[in-house]
């Protein structure tokens, strides 16, 4: 992977942090991103600044990549945030309007930015991190599973429309990953008290399931198997609770999904 430049966004902890520094263990010329960016010398790459709800910021920071070296080969999106478990009219148009910005108009902010200079050099690679919610329902958290949703959509579309130009575009499906995931949501700002019950319930629940996840490297490894495969899959499964459920939707009834769903989530 020498010579290879990666660009890959919310460097500041968990997934994004162990991707950065797996694909630089890996050979690759690294360069992550945070809101604050970051200090020199604190890991083995570089954090620039970047707010990816701002067109401004995203086209400046590619802008520095581009300007030091001239190509960028892989973009890893990562950045993202969530709502804590929450009935969706617990949450308003605004924050609804917030986690879209970053968690699908980020992505198309920084795949807009980078795919003409992987056009004009006919090779790179786009991974996008998704999750299971993507092709699983999360009662509670309608508004992020609905995010991760939008980002297969888009994913699929573009891999078809950029493959004929030596860009491969993948997805990326973790399950439950301890990350600071849980500091990083938003409370409903609607909060209803015919809910109350419930949302203690399943912030009980993800605590608990959070603690026993995946580690941030199983992500970070899949992420290094996409970029380095020749034939890449449009999507990849992160962990082993994650191909069981995948397995599962494809192949169990839906009647015993939903059952078991409810059961797990106590509902």
């Amino acid at each position: 992977m020498k010579n290879k430049i990666a660009l890959v966004t919310g460097t500041s902890s968990g997934i994004g942090k162990a991707t950065a520094e797996r694909l630089a263990k890996a050979g690759y010329t690294v360069y992550g991103t945070s809101r604050r960016g970051g200090q020199a010398g604190k890991q083995p790459y570089e954090v620039l600044a970047l707010d990816v709800t701002n067109d401004e910021s995203v086209e400046a920071a590619v802008s520095e990549v581009i300007r030091r070296e001239g190509r960028i080969d892989l973009l890893v999106n990562n950045a993202g945030f969530g709502v804590a478990p929450a009935a969706d009219e617990e949450t308003s148009l605004e924050q609804a309007r917030a986690i879209f910005d970053t968690n699908v108009f980020g992505i198309i902010r920084m795949t807009r930015a980078v795919v003409p200079h992987m056009r004009k050099q006919r090779s790179g690679r786009i991974i996008n991190i998704g999750s299971v919610l993507g092709f699983l329902p999360m009662p509670y958290m309608a508004l992020y599973a609905a995010t991760k949703h939008a980002v297969e959509g888009y994913s699929q579309s573009l891999d078809h429309e950029l493959r004929t130009r030596g860009i491969r575009v993948a997805v990326i499906q973790p399950a439950y990953t301890k990350t600071q995931f849980d500091t990083n949501t938003m409370p409903p700002d609607a909060p209803l008290d015919e809910y109350r019950q419930e949302r203690a319930v399943l912030n009980e629940v993800m605590k608990k399931v959070m603690e026993t996840g995946d580690e941030p490297s199983v992500v970070a490894d899949v992420v290094l198997k996409v970029a380095s495969s020749g034939s890449p899959k449009l999507r990849y499964t992160a962990g082993g609770l994650a191909g069981r459920l995948q397995f599962l939707r494809r192949f169990a009834p839906a009647a015993l999904m939903d059952a078991g769903i409810r059961r797990d989530l106590r509902l």
